[in-house]
């Protein structure tokens, strides 16, 4: 079994723990992971079976989809329930239209600095390991990209939005960020992912949908199907298959490489060669 299973993870489960069930359950060794979410987060999860491990480079450079709740009023260690509230503020009277025009501040590149409660390795180890210790190392910041933010409702000092956004977002940070320019602190209650690129939470399979033997794989070749394909002959396929650049007047790029409409694998096109990346067969 090959491809790409959409999981819908529930809360308190890490990104680890439901690669083990998927082991354990379809008795498959080879199982990965794209894109992590945290324990309390829940939503789109694409778990990588077999040969699709080796597609993991390009899953996790996607876009994102979140729908997130945003509590005013308290801050946390940890950027989310999980922490201690370290600060409470009072929330200035808000209504729709201003938190409107806040999401739209932003929009767009920006940098952001990760939290210490993260995954970040900074001189070998993660970051989460110095908070525990209650140490401080200072964080780089990094460009993000927030493609589309949107109020979906706010009720009781909190704030649920639907947000678009790069690799790489800390939506606790965002959380934090758009609470300061309310005036107050927050910090996320809620956060479900419902979209990693194609990969759409309408698509998704449950634990235990998957303890039932009812699973959809998304195999290989349907994932990369925007991908222009190469069509080799039986001597150019077995060159390419050890490992040998093949002359190719192609433009530049990622490409599925066939053979007697056998789906080989991907190719990468650069400087008229052709050379293999991805092997399935």
């Amino acid at each position: 079994m090959d491809g790409v299973l959409i999981i819908n993870k529930p809360k308190g489960y890490t990104s680890h723990d439901i690669v083990n069930i998927v082991k354990k359950e379809l008795n498959i060794t080879k199982v990965g992971h794209a894109g992590t979410l945290d324990p309390n987060a829940t939503g789109v999860l694409p778990v990588l079976i077999g040969n699709a491990t080796k597609i993991s480079k390009y899953l996790i450079e996607h876009d994102k989809v979140y729908i997130a709740e945003l509590k005013l009023g308290e801050k946390s260690s940890t950027g989310d329930l999980e922490g201690e509230i370290i600060e409470k503020k009072s929330v200035p009277k808000l209504n729709e239209d201003q938190i409107k025009d806040t999401l739209k501040l932003f929009l767009g590149k920006q940098q952001q600095i990760p939290p210490m409660y993260s995954s970040i390795k900074i001189n070998g180890k993660k970051a989460y390991e110095y908070a525990r210790k209650g140490l401080k190392v200072e964080m780089e910041p990094r460009e993000i990209e927030i493609m589309n933010i949107s109020l979906m409702k706010f009720q009781d000092n909190i704030i649920t939005f639907k947000v678009k956004c790069s690799k790489g977002t800390y939506i606790r940070v965002l959380c934090e960020d758009i609470a300061k320019s309310l005036g107050t602190v927050g910090l996320m209650k809620e956060l479900c992912r419902i979209k990693v690129n194609e990969f759409d939470i309408k698509n998704s399979v449950t634990l235990d949908d998957i303890k039932n033997g009812n699973v959809q794989v998304i195999n290989i070749e349907e994932i990369f199907k925007l991908q222009s394909c190469i069509k080799l002959n039986n001597r150019e396929t077995k060159l390419f298959l050890n490992g040998v650049k093949l002359s190719n007047n192609k433009l530049d790029g990622l490409y599925r490489v066939y053979n007697n409409n056998v789906f080989l694998g991907l190719g990468i096109v650069s400087n008229n060669l052709l050379k293999r990346d991805v092997i399935i067969i």
